[in-house]
């Protein structure tokens, strides 16, 4: 009895920290929900972008389409890998697949997803990184960070509003 007594503390902790995390990575997941629908915008050299996205698979998965970045469209896939972890698997026009995990900021308006691992990741590069930030509802950025090879990073930032706002 007495050793229940010095262990059962220590489990409770462990269970509170569980759902903590647990509830973060939901809260996260919830966020980027927020941003379904239409978004344009401007590219780092201030070429028109549009981005959209797409609340699919019954709710357990956020679709983002990128439309404008190149003569390909990259689509982007948002979900929770069991109840701790939100994931993000980026079709790259680069043709692999990298699988990023997130982070998110205390205040819960970004959210920075960092390679993990990937499909057909090779010596043409992949993206090693992007940063979700929520200026407001009608109102978010996009920092993707490309990995050309050792030492070589690309950067390109989408600054974006919800498209029916920006038509008004």
């Amino acid at each position: 009895m007495k050793a229940l007594r010095s262990v059962l503390p220590i489990l409770l902790m462990f269970a509170a920290t569980a759902l903590v995390a647990q509830t973060s990575a939901q809260k996260s997941f919830d966020q980027l929900k927020t941003l379904e629908g239409g978004w344009e915008g401007k590219n780092g050299q201030g070429h028109p972008i549009t981005v959209s996205f797409r609340d699919t698979a019954g709710g357990s998965a956020l679709m983002s389409e990128i439309h404008g970045h190149g003569p390909e469209q990259m689509i982007s896939m948002f979900h929770l890998d069991g109840p701790n972890r939100l994931m993000l698997t980026h079709y790259c026009g680069a043709g692999n697949q990298p699988r990023m995990t997130a982070t998110t900021s205390a205040d819960g308006k970004t959210i920075t997803f960092d390679f993990f691992d990937g499909t057909n990741i090779g010596d043409a590069g992949h993206m090693q990184r992007v940063v979700f930030t929520m200026v407001d509802a009608n109102h978010h950025t996009e920092e993707w960070t490309f990995n050309a090879g050792p030492g070589k990073e690309m950067k390109e930032f989408f600054d974006l509003h919800r498209a029916e706002v920006a038509q008004q």
